[in-house]
């Protein structure tokens, strides 16, 4: 069983404490990913982790990274809405991946409302600032023990 949770942090979330602290707030991409790493090494797993306000690089990541994770953790920031090269190579994969949002995208501008992503994601969560990416790391922890125990996906 695969050891390592990729996430991935598209465009403009290396700004992440700086860039509209009203709606992102004021934790850093470094401080999540920190966060994120901590967890991840008390429960026996490996993260590693992306940011690239190009398309092409987060998919060169899945490609190389992707096929060998336990599950993916991914923030496509505005690719959300039209990244489908990321969409694909996302989709090619096995592992469960969560979509996650720092703000709620359905209680914003409509364009935020649709996501390429959601319909191959395994699940969302939207909303819950930097946290979400922790709730997202925690269902998978929880899915890999499961699978581990014998109980399959989901039990």
């Amino acid at each position: 069983m695969p050891d390592t949770i990729a996430v991935i942090h598209g465009p403009n979330l290396n700004m992440l404490g700086q860039r509209e602290p009203a709606i992102y707030g004021h934790t850093t991409l470094a401080e999540i990913d920190a966060a994120l790493s901590a967890r991840a090494a008390s429960a026996g797993l490996r993260l590693i982790s992306v940011q690239s306000n190009h398309e092409g690089v987060l998919i060169d990541f899945l490609q190389n990274e992707g096929w060998h994770a336990a599950g993916v953790i991914i923030n496509p920031g505005a690719l959300t809405h039209y990244g489908l090269a990321l969409r694909d190579a996302l989709a090619a994969l096995s592992a469960p991946i969560i979509e996650v949002h720092l703000s709620n995208v359905y209680r914003r501008e409509p364009f935020r409302h649709t996501s390429v992503v959601a319909p191959i994601a395994t699940g969302q969560i939207t909303g819950l600032g930097w946290r979400g990416y922790l709730l997202a790391l925690e269902w998978l922890i929880a899915e890999r023990e499961n699978t581990l125990a014998g109980r399959g996906p989901g039990k």
